[in-house]
């Protein structure tokens, strides 16, 4: 079983994350702009707009955007602090004294080497495509989807380390579906005209490709059809995301005698050999039926055709990389999925490539340059009060038994809080990062990251690891590990200053340490214990009124329409609907708390304290969006966009109806009878 962390926010592709500009971009420094209101709206008709409506009207997306708001804002200036420290390693190369930051700087400058580049062409995987070109038997077909697993690259199924999701301290085989190149299953199988068109779109896509290599036209094409119809027939046993949010659904955990029952095609000791694990035993497969489907298809299938994957698959995952044909290609067919119009200046991607890549090297950069131990200790402070107040309103609970309040205490109080960075960083002692081509860094960093992983299997859980690097702008909860993470990253306004009132941090950074909290509460994290595991905790009349309240919100979510006939998925988006009541509710009760405490200050610009929270919620959501990122992501993101993510949690709160005077039958006042009172 695969469950992912329970992020704050989405995490966009390369091409649609930053602005074209180099230079810094300017932050809020006033944390609450009266100018960025539309007083022209009514808080009570739609916050949202009331809120932002100033600040939407004069911000656009930037043409290398397919988004932009506070997280992009942010994200972009953390962005020009990597670039500072890039730029600062590549000046001085080989004479840098830390080892980590050689490599930087060499990893950095063979990414910026445009003029290599476009010598070199698509030679960096021309023995790749020759090798598998040269394939005449299944043996080798299943030989070539090993060596690429061994290089990074997810061919037909995933595979790596998983946490046992019932024996938390363990760490074991873990096998996933995958093998598809579009967002998700539905763009291969749904039969509407926009899926239709962006599937063909993409035939042409990958035959351009494949032309790019020296096919002629008539074999690249023939090559693509071969290409989609391999990934449509593994897209069609594929679960959907929503069917993909139940953990116990996903476990299923067998020896490696019970995987080879079960794809018995497969030559399943060649790959854990080729893996250098021989020796694994114990396997937990996502989806028995993807793997039954997989295994028949690659006897199935005509070998021809699965070449033409393999070698797309090569293709598509260095592209990237390559001269500005590969680059140019591969960006103008994201872009008809994203609506982004200008690609990221080079200094820009090979930040981004650096920060992904050696995550360690440049994070720890990072913070001794920007973060602060007195900012990582404040944070702390917030955390602690966010938990007091969480204790405290699971003990006034009306609609729990005191049975599952203690085991929901016990989960809270096994809380792991990590805050800025980790304590432990990685090694990379046996990383070789050499001038040359950009590709092989970047090969060589996967395979440093493929055997960290191999080395896991078999191992105890190691709970010094990170799943952000430092200076992502955003934060999670892994149900698994039990604890709430938050980046150096995104505590800085608007998230976080320590210069706004209370009102402003608990609206901002206090909803959002809430919100990971409440994850380990919501629809899939509370199916884990306080140690991790996949057990239920619950008594059954407890579960009963737990899922009658967040089926109230995912119909909630369900009526709200994004553009055209498109709705929000309450089901996919449930859990982080869930994270966003619970969060804004407990940080509104720690704002309370802190008011008795310090006394109330007087209002600003005109605004109450309570006022202010909420005006502080909705501005960190504030965004314009491409409409094909919004389509994407409603296919996709487990998300809301940020209209409903500030407008369906408050509309549920009477304390926000009481601090701005609305009332019942107000569009921000959701009927009683349709309110979910959970945590």
């Amino acid at each position: 079983m695969r469950l992912v962390n329970r992020a704050l926010a989405f995490t966009f592709a390369l091409a649609t994350s930053a602005a074209a500009q180099t230079s810094a971009v300017p932050i809020q420094t006033k944390p609450l702009d009266p100018a960025n209101l539309d007083r022209s709206v009514s808080a009570c008709t739609d916050f949202y707009h009331f809120a932002n409506g100033g600040w939407i009207k004069i911000h656009p997306v930037p043409a290398a955007f397919a988004r932009w708001g506070s997280f992009d804002e942010l994200s972009e200036n953390n962005q020009t602090n990597l670039l500072t420290i890039l730029r600062s390693a590549a000046a001085s190369g080989s004479t840098q004294a830390n080892a980590d930051l050689r490599k930087l700087s060499v990893y950095y400058s063979s990414c910026m080497d445009s003029a290599g580049a476009e010598h070199a062409g698509g030679q960096p995987i021309a023995a790749e495509l020759s090798r598998i070109a040269a394939i005449g038997n299944r043996a080798q077909v299943e030989a070539e989807i090993a060596r690429l697993h061994s290089m990074g690259v997810r061919a037909v199924f995933g595979f790596g380390a998983t946490q046992d999701a019932k024996n938390s301290t363990a760490v074991i085989a873990g096998i996933n579906q995958g093998g598809l190149s579009l967002p998700d299953r539905d763009y291969y199988l749904n039969p509407e005209k926009r899926y239709a068109d962006i599937r063909s779109n993409y035939k042409d896509h990958v035959a351009r490709m494949f032309q790019l290599v020296g096919e002629n036209p008539a074999q690249a094409a023939a090559d693509a059809q071969r290409v989609v119809a391999v990934e449509t027939a593994l897209a069609k046993p594929a679960k959907t995301r929503v069917e993909l949010r139940d953990p116990n659904a996903n476990y299923h955990k067998m020896t490696s005698a019970e995987l080879a029952q079960l794809a018995p095609g497969f030559s399943w000791p060649s790959f854990f050999s080729g893996e250098g694990r021989a020796d694994i035993s114990t396997i937990d497969v996502q989806n028995p039926v993807f793997m039954k489907v997989a295994d028949s298809l690659l006897a199935s299938a005509p070998l021809d055709d699965w070449k033409a994957y393999l070698r797309w698959n090569v293709i598509n995952g260095a592209a990237s990389t390559l001269s500005s044909a590969f680059v140019n290609e591969d960006f103008r067919f994201g872009s008809t999925l994203s609506g982004t119009k200008e690609m990221l200046p080079r200094e820009k991607r090979c930040a981004r490539y650096t920060d992904n890549g050696l995550r360690d090297a440049l994070g720890q950069a990072y913070v001794a340059q920007y973060f602060t131990p007195a900012a990582k200790q404040r944070a702390l402070e917030m955390v602690h009060n966010l938990e007091s107040v969480f204790h405290d309103r699971i003990q006034t609970l009306g609609w729990m038994s005191d049975t599952t309040k203690t085991q929901a205490e016990t989960k809270l109080t096994a809380f792991t809080n990590k805050i800025g960075y980790p304590d432990k960083w990685r090694d990379y002692s046996t990383l070789t990062i050499q001038p040359g081509p950009f590709l092989n860094n970047v090969l060589a960093v996967r395979q440093y990251e493929r055997r960290r992983s191999m080395a896991r299997i078999g191992q105890p859980v190691d709970r010094a690891e990170w799943g952000m690097t430092p200076p992502t702008v955003n934060a999670y909860y892994s149900p698994q590990m039990n604890e709430i993470v938050f980046p150096a990253g995104i505590l800085q306004p608007p998230f976080f200053d320590p210069n706004a009132d209370d009102a402003v941090n608990y609206g901002g950074m206090g909803a959002v340490i809430g919100h990971e909290m409440t994850h380990g509460f919501d629809d899939q994290g509370a199916q884990f214990d306080a140690q991790g595991n996949l057990r239920n905790w619950w008594t059954a009349g407890d579960l009963e009124k737990f899922k009658r309240g967040t089926g109230l919100v995912a119909s909630q979510f369900d009526s709200y329409t994004v553009l055209d006939s498109v709705h929000v998925n309450g089901k996919l988006t449930l859990g982080e609907n869930l994270a966003d009541l619970g969060g804004l509710s407990i940080s509104y009760a720690a704002l309370q708390k802190a008011l008795a405490e310090k006394g109330r200050p007087a209002n600003i610009d005109g605004f109450t304290p309570e006022q202010r929270f909420f005006l502080a919620w909705a501005q960190i959501w504030r965004a314009n969006t491409t409409p094909e990122l919004a389509r994407l992501r409603i296919n996709t993101d487990p998300h809301s966009p940020g209209e409903w993510r500030t407008n369906g949690p408050v509309s549920n709160l009477p304390q926000f109806a009481a601090a701005f005077g609305c009332k019942p039958g107000d569009p921000m006042v959701r009927p009683e009878s349709v309110r979910p009172v959970i945590w």
